[in-house]
Formats: structure tokens, C-alpha cells, sequence
């Protein structure tokens, strides 16, 4: 039987009744009362995730932004103001993509990357190898614990718990809070499309800020079903099905991560070919009709096979099947018409720009 790891947050997930299942290593919950119910939650009032197996590495020191300059593809110059947070890929020589993070700014000389929790191990060796003995890299997975809260009521619920004088985070920033008394930080990121924030706090603060949380009735415990049907419909990658070592970021359409002019990086002569040439295959957006598409399902042009689903779903916002596939450049442009082989049919589908839902709470923010 394969030996899961728990999160501090397992026995408050059996307790609760949730399904759990086996995810990166980790026994999670998929599920609660249900995936379109919880997912509904978050897109109208307010639902949280236990995301405490993601892998948090905090790097230390003089040459820490240069360090890590060499080897995220986004340039950190972005992130030079305290607090600030940015996205990014960190790739190989051949410009395959190893993870993708987010970089936060936490303090002077130091710098707190979040990474997927499937790819603990090589991410640490990947980066712990790149980085030189001048630079203090330390694993904090163990001992942090992440809570992501989201919907268009999170920060209302926050803003209650953080008491007076409380000003939220802005978008894409990181800060210092007290919530019910317990120290965290607040970064407003996430990874449904909603406004929120992810609450970064000591594993050991991790069930009493959950239990907090709880304490609203607005405030839907959430499970990894509908936190994959909620990045899908705004087009958000998942590391593993929308991309791996064998894509660079060009092809993922995650171009816009990459500073060429920031100096030298790994994998960056590989990915300047790929851009300047262009990629042979790119990820696309797909409405699929009638039928669910799944990962690996075939991707039709005619009789022809000419791709996989990357990632599928049935969208409860949408009320439709929509995936995402690397297809052929010359198929890859808008409302070009393809098939999905679902069991034993062929279902429609047309290539769209993600995001396909529009009009979220983030949306509304950012506008």
C-alpha cells in the first residue's frame, strides 16, 4: 500500500466527512458535499482549500536575487519592492519546464518560493544545486502550513478576522496579519479565478486557523475537484498535464513569464531558438459539446489524430465540457473546429482563448 503523507489539516478533513484521496504523495480530500456545489461556493460567496502540501523553499543572502535570477525566466527587477509577488517557470538547458512558482519578496535579502507539491524533491535539488554556498537555501514545506481562502466574501471574512485597521494585501503582494490573534501572511494569490488570499502561517497554526475560517457559514470547506474545475475555466496550467519537462514555455503559451532581456538564465538560448523560430505545437483552449473530455483523450482533425487533451473537465459555470490541448500551430488559431474522442464518439469542439469563464470577482478588481 503506498505510504501517503498527511497535511496538519487530515483529521479536520476526516472529521468533516470529506473523500480523500492519494495526490502527489499526499492523502487529500477530493471532495466534501460536492465537487459543482463547492465549486459554486467559491465562484459566489466564499470557499477554502487545504493547500499545505505545496512545497515553500526560502532562499537567504546577498546573491539571493541574482541566484535565483539564473534560475526562474521572469525577471525578478519586477519584484524589487517588499512585498511584491511574481509568477514564473524555472527551465532546463533545453528550455523543458521543471516547475512553475510564484516568488515572493518577504524581506530584505530574502525570498519565499512556492512550487507544486508533486515536484518537492526535484525542485529542491534543482534549486539547492544552482544556487551558490554564499546563498542560505532552507526547505520550510514541513513546517508551513497554506490555507488558500477564496470567493467574492474572502476578504470580508479576512478583514473580521484581522480585526480593525485591517488593510488587505494587494493584488499579487504578500503582508504581515494577525488572524484571531495568530500570526500569518497574507498573500493575495490564488489559483481559482476568485479574489482572496492564501494564508501562510506554522504548520502548527494551520487547524486553528482553519477552524476559524469554519466559523463563518458562508465559508465552504473545498476539495481538489473543485480546485481543478475552478483553474480550468480560467485557463490557469496545471504542471504535470499542461506542461512538463518535454514543453517549454513558448508552446505553453506562458511566453509572457519570459524576460530575454534580463541577462542570462538557464534555458534561455533554447527558449530565444523556440520564440524566434516559433514552436511547432501549442496549447490551446477548447469548448468540447456534448461529452466530458479527460486528460489523454485523442484530439481529432477530421479522422486525424493531431493531439491529447492536456486537461478536461465538465465547467459547472458553463454547463460544457472545455479542455486544453497542444495541437498543431496551423490548427491552433480561434474557432478552428476539432474532435474530442470521448468513449466511443467524437464530440465537437472549437479552439477559444482561455479564460473561459469571464466576470469573476478577480476580474471585476483588476478592471
Amino acid at each position: 500500500m503506498e505510504d501517503l503523507k498527511r497535511t496538519p489539516l487530515y483529521d479536520e478533513h476526516v472529521a468533516l466527512g470529506a473523500k480523500m484521496v492519494s495526490f502527489a504523495g499526499w492523502e487529500m480530500p477530493v471532495q466534501y458535499s460536492g465537487i459543482i456545489e463547492e465549486h459554486r461556493a467559491v465562484r459566489e460567496r466564499v470557499g477554502i482549500f487545504d493547500v499545505c502540501h505545496m512545497s515553500e523553499f526560502r532562499l537567504f543572502g546577498f546573491e539571493a536575487k541574482d541566484a535565483l535570477q539564473r534560475i526562474v525566466t521572469n525577471d525578478l527587477d519586477k519584484v524589487d519592492a517588499l512585498g511584491h509577488a511574481l509568477y514564473t517557470v524555472m527551465c532546463d538547458e533545453d528550455g523543458g519546464i521543471v516547475d512553475d512558482l510564484i516568488v515572493y519578496h518577504t524581506g530584505d535579502l530574502e525570498y519565499l518560493v512556492i512550487a507544486n507539491a508533486a515536484n518537492h524533491d526535484t525542485d529542491w535539488d534543482w534549486i539547492s544545486s544552482h544556487v551558490p554556498d554564499t546563498v542560505e537555501a532552507v526547505d520550510e514545506s514541513d513546517r508551513t502550513g497554506l490555507i488558500a481562502v477564496q470567493g467574492p466574501d474572502a476578504l470580508r471574512v479576512i478583514a473580521e478576522l484581522a480585526g480593525d485597521g485591517f488593510e488587505p494585501p494587494a493584488r499579487f503582494t504578500i503582508a504581515e496579519a494577525r488572524l484571531g490573534g495568530i500570526p500569518v501572511l497574507l498573500a493575495r494569490t490564488g489559483y481559482t479565478g476568485e479574489d482572496g488570499v492564501e494564508v501562510v502561517c506554522h504548520a502548527s497554526n494551520a487547524v486553528a486557523i482553519w477552524r476559524l475560517l469554519l466559523s463563518f457559514p458562508e465559508v465552504q470547506p473545498c476539495g481538489l475537484g473543485a480546485r481543478d474545475t475552478l483553474r480550468l475555466e480560467m485557463g490557469y496550467a496545471l504542471y504535470g498535464s499542461d506542461m512538463d519537462r518535454g514543453v517549454d514555455p513558448i508552446s505553453a503559451g506562458l511566453g509572457w513569464t519570459v524576460a530575454l532581456d534580463k541577462g542570462d538564465f538557464i534555458g534561455r538560448d533554447a527558449i530565444a531558438r523556440i520564440r524566434q523560430e516559433g514552436p511547432k505545437r501549442r496549447l490551446v483552449g477548447l469548448v468540447v459539446e456534448d461529452g466530458v473530455p479527460r486528460h489523454g483523450y485523442p484530439v481529432l482533425h477530421g479522422a486525424t489524430e493531431v493531439g491529447k487533451v492536456a486537461s478536461g473537465t465538465f465547467s459547472p459555470s458553463l454547463r460544457t465540457g472545455i479542455a486544453t490541448a497542444y495541437v498543431p500551430v496551423e490548427l491552433s488559431s480561434l474557432g478552428t473546429e476539432l474532435g474530442v474522442a470521448i468513449r466511443r464518439k467524437v464530440s465537437r469542439a472549437v479552439v477559444v482563448k482561455p479564460p473561459f469563464v469571464t466576470g469573476t470577482s478577480l476580474s471585476k478588481t483588476a478592471s
